[in-house]
């Protein structure tokens, strides 16, 4: 995977933050060079913050810390400690980390379920067996704290958003919308169609590190029925 600095647009979007675009479309061969750019860069750019999206990678820094000669903040002196890191290595990502992620799929925890099955002309069972059998990667965080969109999606579970949004989806909700799945980590309005719920806590602000699950990481969702996810549940304080 190799291309030049030079390659890729960077936009001003706020005095502290410069945006690189590496494309304009949910791809994951897209979302690969914005995660291998964010480990080359958060590995050799001191004092600058990398916030990767489906396409882009936000770089927020401290004004403070890139003045001038004449006491003011140089973009060309930070464009040069950009080009600087760029260059201090291979453009390779860290090895990705692995979660697995107990969901409880139908009944009351998954209400849309059948109609998804049904979109995709295809049994509940299958939906489920499909949707456990994938590798799914975050691509990024975004619409909430800790909300992770996943990439993996196999095509055949594709469904359009609902036309009628959720007011409130509960907590945990595994959802689909589009090609994507994704986890609600709190109770939000959402549009998605929901096929399970997994008991695991996804944001607590309270830790070390408030989201379970950051961008680049890898997830694999398991099966579980009712009883387990009650005691998983249970043990987790929910």
């Amino acid at each position: 995977m190799t291309f030049a600095l030079a390659d890729l647009p960077i936009e001003a979007l706020a005095e502290d933050a410069w945006l690189l675009r590496f494309g304009d479309r949910i791809d994951a061969a897209v979302n690969d060079r914005v995660h291998a750019a964010a480990a080359r860069l958060q590995a050799n750019l001191g004092g600058v913050e990398c916030v990767p999206a489906y396409a882009s990678l936000l770089l927020r820094f401290d004004v403070a810390q890139w003045l001038g000669d004449d006491g003011r903040f140089s973009a060309e002196r930070l464009r040069a400690a950009i080009a600087a890191a760029w260059d201090a290595g291979s453009l390779t990502g860290k090895t990705p980390r692995e979660v697995s992620i107990p969901v409880c799929y139908g009944g009351d925890a998954g209400a849309d379920l059948h109609e998804v099955a049904a979109h995709a002309g295809m049994s509940a069972d299958e939906v489920v067996r499909r949707h456990v059998a994938a590798l799914y990667r975050v691509a990024m965080l975004g619409f909430a704290p800790g909300f992770p969109y996943l990439l993996g999606l196999d095509h055949a579970l594709a469904v359009p958003r609902r036309s009628h949004p959720r007011i409130r989806v509960p907590a945990g909700s595994v959802a689909i919308g589009g090609q994507q799945t994704g986890i609600y980590p709190q109770a939000l309005p959402g549009g998605w169609h929901l096929i399970g719920r997994t008991p695991v806590c996804l944001f607590d602000l309270a830790a070390a590190s408030p989201s379970l699950l950051q961008p680049g990481d890898h997830v694999r969702f398991r099966a579980i029925d009712e009883r387990e996810y009650e005691r998983l549940a249970a043990s987790a304080g929910l």
